[in-house]
């Protein structure tokens, strides 16, 4: 993946999961990674094995609901790496309940942590990422299950982001700014944690996916991202890539 070498990406909540597996295999192809956590040890321990490995990587501790922490830390990156070409709007804070039980304020974080931290990111970074930028945005199969009991909130703040993820698709195209958005299903902590714990839902869980098993973080969503991000797929804009070994919860 050529194409990707030397390009500067911004990855938000890379301190464990998804977002450490897109940064450590964006990394592995020459991508100088801005790694943006909540808390800054998480994403300093990734940064730290990017640059074991011969990578570039610098951690910044950011607050995505927070509009002054999301600019401080585009200011740095700026500084420190002189643009943005990638830009992976990953933190998300989750919801969960139901809409009895799911509180004021989980909502409220979800939206500020998912949707509206998203916008912004969009929007501060636009002017970098023009002329040759691309972001991808996450997004959850949670909305497509029939059996959406306790996830609805959740599932709401998630399409959000790809309402606008295909808006910005359209406004950006004369911009050359691809955006696209991916649903993983991936053994992040809380997924390794569940399938632990109990096991018999998980036995049962796996039988829904076709491969028969959940995608690891960096070989099947952080490498499926790279290759979205090259210019052997500059065609490919205001689109959702279903990573989730062929379950999609249409059931």
């Amino acid at each position: 993946m050529k194409s990707l070498e030397g390009k500067v990406a911004i990855v938000t909540g890379s301190g464990q999961g998804v977002g450490e597996g897109i940064a450590m295999a964006l990394s592995s192809y020459g991508v100088k990674v801005a790694l943006l956590g909540r808390t800054f040890k998480k994403v300093e321990a990734v940064a730290s094995n990017i640059l074991k490995s011969g990578g570039i990587a610098m951690p910044i501790e950011c607050d995505v609901k927070n509009l002054a922490s999301i600019e401080d830390a585009i200011a740095l990156v700026i500084k420190e790496y002189k643009g943005i070409q990638i830009l992976i709007n990953n933190a998300q804070e989750v919801p969960l309940g139901t809409i009895l039980d799911v509180t004021d304020e989980a909502a409220t974080n979800g939206w500020e942590s998912g949707p509206l931290a998203t916008l912004r990111f969009m929007r501060s970074c636009y002017p970098y990422l023009k002329g040759n930028g691309s972001i991808i945005n996450l997004a959850s199969s949670s909305a497509l299950r029939p059996d959406s009991a306790g996830y609805g909130v959740y599932a709401a703040v998630k399409e959000a982001i790809r309402s606008m993820t295909r808006t910005a698709a359209v406004e950006w195209g004369p911009d050359n700014i691809r955006v696209n958005a991916v649903m993983p299903l991936a053994m992040s902590a809380g997924m390794e944690w569940w399938m632990k714990e109990r096991p018999e839902e998980a036995s049962e869980f796996l039988k829904t996916v076709p491969l028969g098993r959940v995608g690891d973080c960096k070989e099947d969503i952080g490498e499926a991202v790279c290759k979205l991000l090259t210019d052997d797929m500059n065609y490919i804009t205001g689109s959702t890539l279903m990573l989730d070994g062929g379950q999609a919860f249409l059931r």
